[in-house]
């Protein structure tokens, strides 16, 4: 495994499904953006390394540094090693149940404690915001740093000297050290004791959730990482999943592949209830299906492929042109374009996504008493735009067509809604229902190439997509068919590397030729192994896909094929949905027994 210590891939991530923080191994934190996932960042040195602030914790001299969770939990621990001596910081946001609700403040928890000798560090605090157009003044507090620019408030209450933050010199580690940083409500309260406190009590809540969990015991640490670093991809207060808390990391060197990723992706929604649903978090499920309900129920016309984490509609792009971007790589882009975009599997994404809270019994039906009206509404919207084409799943911006995985969802859509017609005895939804699955199996059928036995990416398009490996998960084909191994067989050919790394298409589009890999079309992959019997090549693949994780078991969007690094927005949500549904899908098919807290 390929890996710079520059590269912010190197790093962990922490959160309380209100914010999310990355430290790298050097402890500075590269990236938090607040009040909320899509805020400016306050520490964003992973864009800039001038502009973009920083928050570390160093030591004087040379040092070596080892990082990892408190076991089972989003409590990070980095420990660095110097010929001065050791010491450990322990960094986490608060989170845990309190008043019978859940504490999750805008706190940021760094506790610095000495383990060896009598190391020297330095701690520098030098938050940013508008993007790094705009800087804090600093001001000396009895036991705290006040930072203020008018309109934003921080403040970092601590033991250290306060001096110390407005000189330039080191200081001994000889006693622990906490440091808490604030946005808009300060910390009052006993600060040590405080920490602790909290600290023991975010522990105890992870733990508790873990155990509550439903996971196979086939590389069970990793799904519980995964589903760890899922968990704080939610936003708690409108129960939106967002992609990945980051924006314009480059899925290659110089692409121009440049996203923001901090929305919720509707038309992935699908996956991640999915994920959730094998792991048996319900409430993060319930939480997330009731976003995608709210979404639905604002009718502007059509779905987007994505909304703003409280539902905005409007995700204007913009280019921060003073940004450096990550290692020189421009543009750095806020907002993302692809709101605009045509996507018509959103409906089938949505009616899949919603399915349980029709069919699952854990949900109280009484509570879903508009069910007839909201599946028609979906089930007027594939109708409509079955005959469009679209921007696809991959969101080509300069060419439409009528994509197969499209079409796809457009039957799922269909079929689910037949599941729910037959649930609240709705006879005439189930006809219609049936006749739109139809009508999208015509569509995926002007697919088929019968010369080379597969299924490309569009109808009159000779290009392969890794998207339709869909076609055998979601059983549109028959995993035992001959057409289902066929079409796999086909793509391997393709779009599989040596390592079992999967493209997601080789032809050209708006920005050229893809460079690198995407990580979640190899976890399908993985799965459409299972799925036809070749269960023994799906856990091989598996277990190499694992080499492409951090040194925190933490995933990328993107893997350079040649070297194995890690590119893309990070870590990327989705990649570990992917590595969760892959593990669940191999553990039915190797019978292994389910460990439910």
């Amino acid at each position: 495994m390929y890996m710079d210590k520059r590269h912010v891939y190197n790093s962990g991530i922490i959160g309380n499904c209100a914010y999310l923080a990355h430290i790298q191994k050097d402890t500075n934190v590269s990236w938090l953006c607040w009040p909320s996932f899509d805020s400016s960042f306050i520490f964003g040195s992973l864009l800039d390394a001038t502009k973009g602030g920083r928050f570390s914790i160093q030591p004087a001299n040379e040092y070596s540094s080892k990082q990892y969770y408190i076991e089972n939990t989003n409590v990070l621990r980095t420990e660095i090693t110097t010929a001065d001596g050791s010491y450990r910081i322990t960094d986490f946001a608060p989170r845990f149940r309190q008043y019978e609700r859940y504490f999750k403040p805008l706190m940021f928890i760094r506790k610095i404690e000495p383990l060896d000798n009598r190391p020297r560090i330095r701690v520098v605090c030098d938050p940013v915001s508008a993007y790094g157009q705009r800087s804090f003044t600093k001001y000396r507090g009895s036991n705290h740093v006040e930072f203020g620019n008018g309109i934003e408030q921080l403040r970092l209450t601590t033991n250290v000297p306060i001096s110390h933050f407005f000189g330039e010199e080191s200081f001994v580690l000889s006693e622990t050290k906490y440091l808490v940083l604030t946005y808009g409500q300060p910390l009052e309260a006993p600060l040590e004791r405080t920490v602790e406190h909290f600290l023991r009590e975010t522990i105890g809540y992870w733990r508790t959730w873990i155990k509550h969990a439903t996971i196979s015991s086939f590389y069970q640490a990793a799904v519980i990482r995964s589903a760890l670093a899922l968990k704080i991809h939610q936003y708690e207060d409108t129960g939106a999943i967002i992609a990945a808390g980051t924006t314009s990391l480059p899925e290659h060197p110089g692409s121009g592949r440049n996203w923001d990723y901090r929305y919720c992706w509707l038309r992935d929604s699908y996956y991640v209830i999915t994920a959730l649903n094998h792991i048996g978090q319900f409430e993060e499920m319930e939480q997330y299906a009731n976003y995608i309900t709210n979404i639905t129920h604002v009718d502007t016309g059509r779905l987007q492929p994505l909304y703003g984490i409280n539902g905005q509609i409007e995700l204007t792009e913009h280019i921060l042109d003073d940004l450096d971007g990550y290692q020189g790589n421009k543009p750095v882009r806020i907002g993302n374009q692809a709101y605009e975009h045509i996507q018509n599997d959103v409906y089938g994404q949505a009616m899949i996504a919603l399915l349980p809270l029709y069919t699952d019994y854990r949900f109280v039906f009484n509570e879903r008493s508009d069910a007839g009206r909201w599946v028609d509404y979906i089930l007027q919207k594939i109708e409509k735009t079955m005959d469009e084409k679209d921007a696809g799943i991959w969101e080509f911006r300069n060419f439409a067509n009528h994509h197969c995985y499209s079409n796809l969802f457009q039957w799922a859509g269909s079929s689910a809604a037949c599941k729910i017609g037959r649930t609240i005895g709705d006879q005439q939804m189930v006809d219609k229902a049936a006749a739109l699955m139809n009508r999208a199996a015509q569509y995926i059928e002007a697919c088929y190439d019968a010369e080379r036995q597969v299924y490309t990416n569009a109808a009159s398009s000779p290009h392969l997509d890794a998207s339709t490996l869909q076609l055998i998960m979601m059983h549109y084909l028959d995993p035992a068919s001959e057409r289902a191994r066929n079409h796999l067989a086909a793509l391997e050919r393709e779009l599989k590397t040596p390592q079992g790394l999967f493209y997601r298409y080789l032809h050209s589009d708006d920005f050229g030729k893809p460079k690198s890999t995407f990580l979640i079309c190899a976890f399908w992959y993985v799965e459409a192994l299972a799925c036809v019997g070749r269960v023994d090549e799906a856990v091989a693949t598996f277990e190499r896909l694992l080499t492409y994780g951090n040194h925190l078991m933490l995933f990328s969007e993107d893997i350079d094929e040649s070297n194995g690094s890690q590119w893309g927005n990070f870590p990327q949500a989705y990649s570990h949905v992917g590595l969760m549904n892959a593990a669940y899908r191999i553990s039915m098919k190797l019978d292994r027994p389910i460990f439910i807290g």
